[in-house]
C-alpha cells in the first residue's frame, strides 16, 4: 500500500502557539519520525512525504535556511535508526538547487538504505509533479500509483504533489496540523480508506489487492500509543 501525505501546517501550528515558524517544522519532522515507525504495522510498504514544494523557494530566505538545516540534522540523526529499521530511503525532486551539503547527505542517506525492505519512505523536495511528469518522458524517475493521500493543516488541494499517481487515489483532508498528526489519526484514516468502494472504473463491491492488504491498527487505545 502507497500512502502519500503533504505535510501542512507546521507553521501556522506555531503561530498560534507565539513560536517562530521554524519551531514548526521541528515539530513536524518529530511527527514524521513516530509515523515512519508505525506505518509498516499496518500494511504500508511505500511512503511518500511532501517535505519541500519547488514553490516554497518564494518563502522568507531565513525560513528557507532553517528549513534546509533541519533536513540536514533529521536525515543526519535519523539514518542510523532507519538503517537498522529496513527502511529505504530516496529523495525525489531537483538537487541542483539544494545546498551542497544537504545533497551530499542524501546520497550517502540513499546509498546507506538501499537495501531496506520493510517501508520504502520517499521525501519530496524542491519537487514539482508538473516537472516529474515532463522529466518522466525523458527517463525521469517514476513513483507507484497512490492508494491513500492525506492532507493535514485544513486545506483541499494537491498543490502539484504527485498529480500523476493519483489519478486513482483516495483522499483524506485534515484540520489537524501536521506536528499534531498522530498513529491515531494515521489509524482513522486508514480505517476510513478500507471501507471505501474502490472500482478503477469496475463495478462496486470489487474491492482492490491495496484496500485488502491493509493490516488495521489495535483496537485498545493504550495498544495504539504503546506501539510508539
Amino acid at each position: 500500500m502507497h500512502v502519500a501525505i503533504i505535510m501542512d501546517g507546521n507553521g501556522r501550528w506555531a503561530t498560534r502557539r507565539g513560536l517562530p515558524r521554524p519551531a514548526g517544522h521541528h515539530a513536524g519532522a518529530k511527527a514524521l519520525s513516530q509515523i515512519v515507525k508505525v506505518a509498516p504495522q499496518h500494511g504500508v510498504t511505500d511512503l511518500t512525504v511532501f517535505a519541500f514544494s519547488a514553490d516554497n523557494w518564494r518563502r522568507p530566505a531565513a525560513e528557507v535556511g532553517a528549513l534546509m538545516a533541519l533536513l540536514g540534522s533529521t536525515l543526519a540523526n535519523e539514518l542510523q535508526r532507519h538503517t537498522h529499521d529496513a527502511v529505504r530511503l530516496t529523495f525525489i525532486g531537483r538537487r541542483d538547487r539544494l545546498p551542497a551539503g544537504l545533497v551530499n547527505l542524501m546520497e550517502r542517506a540513499e546509498a546507506a538504505t538501499a537495501n531496506g525492505r520493510r517501508l520504502h519512505l520517499r521525501i519530496a523536495l524542491d519537487y514539482s509533479a508538473r516537472a516529474a511528469i515532463a522529466g518522466a518522458g525523458a527517463g525521469g524517475i517514476r513513483v507507484p500509483d497512490v492508494d491513500l493521500m492525506i492532507r493535514t493543516g485544513g486545506e483541499k488541494r494537491l498543490s502539484d504533489f504527485l498529480l500523476w499517481e493519483c489519478a486513482y487515489a483516495e483522499f483524506a483532508f485534515l484540520d489537524t496540523m501536521w506536528p499534531d498528526f498522530a498513529p491515531l489519526d494515521l489509524q482513522a484514516a486508514l480505517a476510513d480508506f478500507c471501507g471505501r468502494d474502490r472500482r478503477f472504473g469496475g463495478l462496486s463491491g470489487e474491492r482492490s489487492v491495496a484496500t485488502a492488504a491493509v493490516i488495521p491498527f489495535p483496537d485498545s487505545h493504550d495498544a495504539q500509543r504503546s506501539s510508539l
